[in-house]
């Protein structure tokens, strides 16, 4: 069984149809979307719209609760998004489960933490940011994993919301973060401010191959219009984000961070 994993397309419709292309030359079984899907200052009707034609199994991030919140204050992503659905895609939307079993309980689906959607599961973010060129976040401990994911009777366990690409082993289950198919670089400040880079305007995906040997991954980066998503990004006036698609790296941003060198403008953290 070979399943294709995505994760965190935030509305960026040219890295999601290079992905499907991508995967298609794979022969995957199963494609999954663990969520965080149009948020963003993208396409995010356009990319609602595609989805929901594939049907794939999909579950909801963080930012499609935050999108649909309307009591509460939105970050612009969210706002963007939301103002740029039709009802019919905000009701697909809010019928995302938070969390999906596949193939008799041994592949699970989160997006985040599986209590806490807005907090990843294989990073740990830091309170030190700027000391000694820390970037705020770090990999996660065994333990912390462990004490997050809660019970787990799962050999495949796929996560997301971090946006960064991790593969770890524990307890005999093997943990699978693609990394983000639409945004390679941002800045946050829950917790803690941190930095995200992967380095390369790259889309973020993975394939993951049941053997007799168990279950193995393979990171996957694939190359795709990244300058018209970062001056699609520009247009709509969130030069952070068009510094990170087009570079992979933070450039702009809405906050001074310490220790770290990097021009001002609005932040849209993923």
């Amino acid at each position: 069984m070979r399943v294709a994993v995505l994760s965190d397309i935030h509305g960026n419709l040219p890295a999601l149809e290079a992905v499907i292309d991508e995967a298609g030359r794979e022969r995957v079984d199963l494609v999954v979307n663990l969520g965080d899907i149009v948020s963003g200052p993208l396409w995010p009707r356009e990319t609602a719209e595609r989805l929901m034609r594939l049907g794939w199994p999909t579950i909801a991030g963080n930012h499609e609760r935050q999108a649909l919140a309307l009591d509460r204050p939105r970050g612009f992503g969210d706002r963007f998004a939301d103002d740029s659905a039709t009802p019919e895609q905000r009701a697909w939307l809010a019928a995302l489960p938070k969390a999906l079993e596949l193939d008799g309980g041994a592949i699970r689906l989160v997006h985040g933490q599986p209590v806490i959607d807005d907090e990843p599961l294989l990073e740990t973010v830091t309170p030190d940011l700027g000391v000694h060129g820390s970037r705020g976040i770090r990999a996660a401990t065994p333990g912390e994993v462990r004490g997050r994911l809660g019970p787990n009777e799962a050999a495949l366990v796929l996560c997301g919301h971090s946006h960064v690409p991790r593969v770890m082993a524990m307890d005999g289950a093997l943990l699978v973060n693609p990394g983000s198919v639409g945004l390679p670089a941002y800045d946050h400040d829950q917790p803690h401010d941190h930095v995200v880079e992967c380095g390369s305007p790259h889309a973020r995906w993975a394939v993951v191959e049941r053997t007799p040997r168990g279950w193995q991954a393979q990171l996957r980066l694939t190359a795709y219009d990244w300058a018209a998503a970062a001056a699609r990004a520009e247009a709509n006036g969130c030069g952070d984000w068009a510094d990170a698609l087009a570079t992979g790296r933070v450039g702009r941003t809405g906050r001074p961070l310490p220790g770290l060198s990097l021009r001002a403008s609005r932040a849209a953290p993923a």
